[in-house]
């Protein structure tokens, strides 16, 4: 599976990959401490995974992440450091995702798109858990 990762001074900033490249069994894209966690299912059929849940345990995280599938359509991702300057830009075209982990991320809807969001929680709002920020484009 080909992981494309977004670094800069040693923080991860976003990584991006295409679902359907996805190795057989269970892929984690996160590491364990990353604050947003996913994982692909790539299984034949009849595979059964055992019921199961998880337990609570306390869990602090000091950052929102988000991640964005492209279920249809198209999306450019610009991302900042989170005092606007620019580090990279990258599409993602259907069945393609990406986890932003750190600093500022913009969106810019290329085609008539059908998005996935998910972020970790919980959410406090969009004036209390966001800041816009002015960016410097290249």
């Amino acid at each position: 599976m080909n992981i494309k990762k977004i670094t800069r001074k040693g923080k991860l900033y976003a990584v991006y990959f295409d679902v359907l490249e996805a190795n057989d069994g269970l892929s984690f894209i996160s590491d364990d401490e990353d604050f947003i966690q996913v994982g692909i299912w790539n299984y034949s059929p009849k595979k059964i995974l055992p019921a199961h849940y998880h337990n609570e345990y306390p869990r602090e995280a000091t950052r929102t992440c988000e991640s964005v599938f492209v279920v249809r359509g198209k999306i450019k991702c610009n991302i900042y450091t989170k005092s606007g300057s620019f580090i990279d830009t990258f599409d993602l075209n259907e069945n393609e995702m990406v986890m932003q982990l750190y600093g500022a991320h913009e969106y810019e809807i290329l085609d008539k798109t059908i998005v996935v969001e998910t972020k970790n929680g919980p959410y406090f709002g969009p004036e209390k858990d966001r800041k816009r920020i002015d960016v410097q484009k290249n």
